[in-house]
């Protein structure tokens, strides 16, 4: 995972070691302070619920649906009435399935397409503008794809004509819900629930460690490396070279310690 993160990162031109590594899914919490060591990086964030966290999304995602459909036209001979007339089919699909798990909510709308300069074999998402279209749209529609091809590819190329292959509307509701309150902090050193013993992949030999109990850490909560915070869906290591603490937004946030 470390030796994938530095090549992505290399390419990408990036510097890993002042980031910071979210940890999310089952197993993250598990690697992350490992994976952390091997990149340089002296920070990592466990968020609430990180062993579910695709889970807790899902349930509060908004309530949305997304039509797509396929219909070649080149921007030179672009047809406002056509497309406005397939947008309003799409519009209607989309918003009768929504509708049935957000009877009376307000809806939101976004339109894009998928552009390509012709000749290319790969297509790039526009947004478009929500509302009937108009035969001088032919210029904003350029435009708008000329500033995403800039952005991804640094220039576009004057001359070759643009074509558009398929045609998005996607329809939601506003999210149920909101985020997590931020408590305020008191410094405390809580007590281990119990001691097991853990594998140290630095010295290659099981130690006794203490582990605690997530649920039991309050915002402020200090505990020093090596040590497990246990949870119901996955476990966070605290290696030796790490320190634990328990933020406002009850984040267990790993820093490196000077040691």
């Amino acid at each position: 995972m470390a030796n994938a993160a530095r090549v992505h990162a290399i390419e990408s031109g990036k510097d890993l070691r002042s980031r910071t590594l979210i940890a999310f899914g089952g197993a993250a919490p598990l690697h992350a302070a490992r994976v952390a060591e091997k990149l340089g990086i002296s920070r990592v964030l466990v968020p609430v619920n990180a062993g579910v966290g695709s889970a807790v999304g899902l349930l509060r995602a908004p309530v949305a649906y997304e039509t797509v459909r396929g219909r070649l036209m080149r921007l030179g001979s672009f047809e406002a009435a056509s497309v406005n007339r397939l947008f309003a089919e799409m519009r209607a699909e989309a918003e009768a399935i929504v509708r049935r798990g957000a009877p009376a909510a307000k809806l939101v709308e976004q339109r894009s397409a998928f552009m390509r300069y012709r000749g290319q074999g790969h297509e790039i998402a526009v947004e478009l503008p929500v509302r009937d279209l108009t035969a001088a749209d032919r210029s904003t529609i350029r435009e708008l794809f000329e500033a995403v091809y800039r952005r991804l590819y640094s220039r576009p190329i004057p001359g070759v004509e643009i074509e558009i292959l398929s045609w998005v509307v996607a329809v939601s509701a506003p999210s149920e819900g909101q985020l997590g309150a931020p408590t305020r902090e008191r410094a405390s050193k809580p007590k281990p629930a119990s001691r097991r013993p853990i594998f140290d992949p630095h010295t290659g030999e099981f130690g006794e460690v203490d582990i605690y109990r997530r649920p039991d850490l309050a915002p402020g909560a200090r505990i020093s490396g090596p040590a497990v915070i246990a949870e119901d869906e996955t476990s966070t290591v605290v290696s030796p070279l790490f320190d634990a603490r328990i933020d406002r937004f009850g984040y267990i946030e790993l820093t490196r310690n000077e040691a």
